[in-house]
């Protein structure tokens, strides 16, 4: 369930960035386009999730479904707040994941947070709900770990 999360996270935001590209390029749709293509690949999602699965199964795609519900609803509120740029607080503010150019490890950014990620396991416990709280405690405890403050749950 981690890598296929982690992989999942770095095309999302690889697939932001190259709509926000588009955006600048004048392409007024790209969100708009990347949002139906969310949709899709939702209903895909959950066509999955309705056959048959083992439990172990089941559980990675529903922790996807959920992150990725998470991701659509950030594309949603992009376009309804007329974001256009990568370089926008709204965009920024995101839980993004990416490689680092020069040691090619994986990276979590925000706001102004570069971590490497740490390969830290967590088992494939499920994910309840992400909400607008947990991207502020995302915020919080990435800014603590920058400032080397630390921070807990």
């Amino acid at each position: 369930a981690q890598i296929t999360v982690i992989v999942s996270r770095l095309f999302y935001t690889q697939e932001m960035n190259e709509a926000f590209d588009q955006m600048e390029e004048g392409n007024d749709n790209a969100l708009k386009d990347f949002y139906q293509k969310q949709v899709s690949h939702l209903n895909d999602l959950i066509e999955l999730i309705n056959g048959e699965l083992s439990k172990g199964d089941r559980k990675k795609i529903v922790t996807l479904c959920t992150i990725d519900v998470h991701a659509r609803d950030v594309v949603q509120r992009m376009i309804d707040e007329r974001v256009d740029v990568a370089t926008a607080f709204q965009w920024q503010s995101q839980l993004r994941y990416g490689q680092n150019e020069k040691t090619k490890n994986c990276q979590i950014n925000i706001c102004d947070a570069e971590i490497t990620y740490q390969n830290e396991y967590v088992g494939n416990c499920g994910c309840l709900v992400i909400t607008p709280l947990t991207d502020r405690c995302y915020i919080t405890l990435t800014q603590a770990q920058r400032l080397c403050l630390g921070g807990a749950p």
